[in-house]
């Protein structure tokens, strides 16, 4: 590690196991439990800190930690890791994904953005595109949005359901209870392989969400950004909320759980979510692959070839 990092300074030790678990309970949903969106998770959650310039010295070093670790992951190359990011609208999984992530190797890291899916998509099974974009060994996987969007807006708008080809027999008062079993299992299998998997829900507010749709509307820099079917998505707010708790109960689990990340403060949302990735990168005992001896001989003897060169 640099000398940099060697010094252990507040946001690392913030972010390291019994300081790190403290610093998320309020934030991850606690596998087998059952919560409320509403009433245990504030969108305007930021712990200890007091605003955007209390926090970003901590935000640095942690991203400059985590160039360290994902270069340890990259040449190591046994464990991949898949972050996965589900939000609404105008949460600021973009612009996390861009300031956490601002200093990796683009190399070891491959970001899918999921949307409505293709006809080709349509064809297969619904876990099918998201798993041929799963990350190789030794590369960080982020998915924007993922294979969780087929139990969220399809229940939120059933009508999506007519365009799926799944066999009429089969959507039925069982199929989001199947579902629930199907991702937990494709996930546990995941992990049981060498993937760890990280999930975020960028907890935006109602209020906030209409703030920053209007910031689009009126800055033309923006306007690219906003839809008019973001607006009309709004009446559906409650359905939504309904739909993710739903999720969180039944999808959080031991190998996977769900961490709800509080979303009103920016700044806040990208230092919870670098210090998770940095703590759980760290317990993995990460280190650079080491060479046996013969290989050893080999660089002392290209190392002489190329002192005596002329």
């Amino acid at each position: 590690m640099t000398k940099q990092h060697s010094k252990n300074d507040s946001a690392l030790k913030l972010f390291d196991s019994k300081s790190h678990a403290e610093f998320m309970r309020p934030l991850i949903v606690p596998p087998g439990q059952k919560i409320s969106l509403a009433k245990d998770y504030d969108p305007g959650y930021k712990a200890h800190y007091l605003n955007k310039s209390d926090s970003q010295g901590d935000l640095q070093e942690v991203i400059e930690a985590l160039k360290h670790y994902q270069d340890m992951l990259y040449a190591q190359n046994t464990y991949s890791l898949l972050i996965i990011f589900q939000a609404m609208d105008a949460a600021g999984k973009d612009s996390t994904i861009k300031h956490v992530m601002s200093g990796i190797n683009p190399q070891g890291c491959q970001v899918h953005n999921f949307k409505a899916p293709s006809t080709e998509e349509l064809s297969h099974d619904y876990l099918w595109r998201c798993s041929k974009a799963l990350p190789e060994r030794g590369k960080i996987g982020i998915f924007n949005r993922s294979y969780y969007e087929e139990i969220l807006i399809t229940r939120v708008h059933p009508e999506i359901m007519e365009h799926g080809r799944l066999p009429p027999n089969l959507i039925n008062k069982n199929l989001w209870k199947h579902r629930f079993e199907e991702i937990n299992n494709f996930e546990k299998y995941l992990v049981k392989n060498g993937t760890v998997i990280l999930k975020f829900f960028l907890n935006v507010s109602k209020e906030e969400q209409k703030k920053r749709f209007l910031e689009r509307i009126n800055r033309p820099d923006k306007n690219w950004k906003f839809s008019t079917n973001d607006s009309k998505e709004r009446a559906f707010w409650d359905d939504y909320m309904t739909v993710y708790e739903d999720m969180f109960n039944h999808t959080s689990t031991e190998v996977a759980p769900w961490h709800i990340i509080s979303a009103d403060h920016k700044w806040f949302t990208r230092l919870a979510v670098a210090g998770t990735i940095y703590a759980q990168l760290k317990e993995l005992n990460l280190h650079y692959p080491k060479i046996n001896e013969e290989k050893h001989q080999e660089l002392l003897q290209a190392k002489i070839m190329l002192e005596s060169e002329k």
